[in-house]
């Protein structure tokens, strides 16, 4: 019997005729017997069972199985298994190894997000891990994306807690490398809502348009979910003539007449403005709020 050869079987996406294929390259195994070796293709159902979908029998160190969109698409999570044999003694078999799985089509990086109302930006990847094809020898070898955002929670009716710096991106064609062959960025951050609405959860979505090929037309990428953290607002106030309580609480007074930045922050773009007048008349210097200017 044929003992375990090491084969070491990996799933790689290529381009055949301008056409989405994988391809399982193995060890060819230095033997002074003649062997042939067996390739057995499958794909993750969405039960989680494994099911064939091409069977192989070759003297070649590699096979080819096509992502046609129909037995197998993208969204597809695929292995090859490989055993090899001796041609004179099909019998003498050495174990199978199947290789690691290799999910075929577009994800997020991450795949989940936790970010706070805080104003940062945070990068969001978008990467194709199959070639794009041209079908027509134009400006087509690219897959747009028009992205999309949700918000999970029922309770909520306005929009959602995110914002993103882009509605739109392109994934350009180029060779593939490390587990991308085509790949975008954007930021995506937490909106500042000054409510008190408690940790809310969101989706981004990614839908392929203006493709007429049947497999990018009906693959569905997987959401990303991101959970944005409340974090607790502050107030401050200005009133009457006028009393000024601060975020901190601090009070004082301030009763000259003009215009003064009430509030402003170093991290953003926010200020508050307000304009006082003399509301005291003759008998004593009062002022009082009689304008006041946000951005």
């Amino acid at each position: 019997k044929l003992t375990s050869l090491a084969l070491q079987p990996v799933v790689t996406p290529v381009l055949v005729q301008g056409r989405v294929h994988l391809k399982c390259t193995y060890s060819r195994v230095s033997s002074k017997l003649p062997l042939q070796y067996v390739v057995v293709w499958s794909r993750l159902s969405t039960s989680g069972k494994k099911e064939q979908i091409q069977h192989d029998t070759t003297l070649q160190s590699f096979s080819y199985v096509e992502m046609n969109g129909i037995n197998l698409r993208l969204g597809d999570t695929v292995f090859c298994t490989v055993t090899a044999f001796t041609r004179d003694t099909p019998e003498q078999q050495s174990l199978p190894e199947e290789s690691k799985g290799f999910y075929a089509g577009i994800k997020f990086l991450p795949e989940s997000l936790q970010i706070a109302e805080d104003g940062k930006e945070h990068i969001l990847t978008i990467l194709s891990t199959v070639p794009i094809a041209c079908p027509r020898h134009d400006d087509s070898c690219k897959i747009t994306l028009q992205l999309i955002t949700e918000d999970l929670d029922s309770q909520f009716l306005g929009p959602p807690d995110i914002a993103l710096s882009a509605c739109q991106v392109d994934l350009l064609q180029g060779p593939c490398s490390e587990s991308s062959c085509a790949e975008a960025k954007l930021t995506v951050t937490a909106v500042t809502d000054f409510a008190k609405d408690g940790n809310r959860v969101s989706r981004i979505r990614a839908e392929p348009v203006g493709r007429e090929d049947l497999l990018w037309r009906a693959h569905t990428p997987r959401d990303v979910k991101v959970t944005v953290q409340d974090l607790p607002t502050g107030n401050c106030y200005s009133f009457t003539d006028p009393h000024i309580i601060t975020f901190d609480g601090w009070h004082y007074d301030n009763y000259k007449i003009g215009t003064f930045l009430l509030c402003q922050s170093k991290l953003r773009e926010f200020e508050v403005h307000v304009r006082q007048w003399d509301c005291g008349g003759h008998r004593s210097a009062t002022a009082c709020n009689c304008g006041v200017a946000a951005r």
